[in-house]
């Protein structure tokens, strides 16, 4: 089996003309969700990539950065929707499709030259990942790299983080299917 068999395909949703690439299929599964953390250990272990500490994107970045982070002996900081976190937070508001998103981070979750990890399950359109950079930065972080499971390329996504200077790397693309 590949990670890419374990993720589930759900047609028109959320709406008509989309293909939803589902990933619950993939993390409820015991060897599915080992093989994408260890694919991911492997990755940074290897590569010896320079970073402090993860950052997970909510929700599902949340999954996947939390037990990278075990794995990997690093730290784990939460990027989250408007109004989810306790104490002051740094905001950035982005557009979506139709209309716009709020994604905040504590204040002092990064230190000046923190080196970061963001992790998220999935790469679109990339506005979410560009909004997390962006909160990274405004705190004085650096990025080491954006990481996803799945990468979308017909959506432009990663191209347009690439474009803006940043590693991207993903475990697989579902391209124009």
């Amino acid at each position: 089996m590949t990670i890419k068999s374990y993720i589930r395909s759900i047609p028109d949703y959320p709406k008509k003309g989309i293909i939803f690439r589902d990933i619950t299929t993939l993390i409820k599964d015991p060897l599915g969700f080992r093989m994408v953390i260890d694919s991911f250990t492997q990755r940074y272990i290897k590569e010896h990539t320079d970073f402090d500490i993860i950052a997970g994107i909510e929700s599902r970045g949340f999954i996947i950065g939390g037990a990278l982070s075990y794995t990997l002996g690093k730290g784990f900081i939460p990027i989250r929707k408007k109004g989810k976190l306790p104490a002051e937070v740094v905001s950035y508001e982005y557009d979506l499709e139709y209309g716009k998103d709020t994604v905040e981070i504590h204040k002092d979750a990064i230190k000046k030259g923190d080196r970061v990890l963001i992790i998220d399950d999935l790469c679109a359109t990339g506005g979410t990942a560009i909004a997390a950079t962006a909160l990274i930065e405004k705190l004085g972080g650096i990025i080491s790299e954006v990481a996803f499971i799945v990468d979308l390329p017909d959506l432009k996504g990663s191209k347009k983080l690439k474009n803006k200077g940043y590693n991207v790397h993903s475990l697989l693309e579902f391209e124009g299917e």
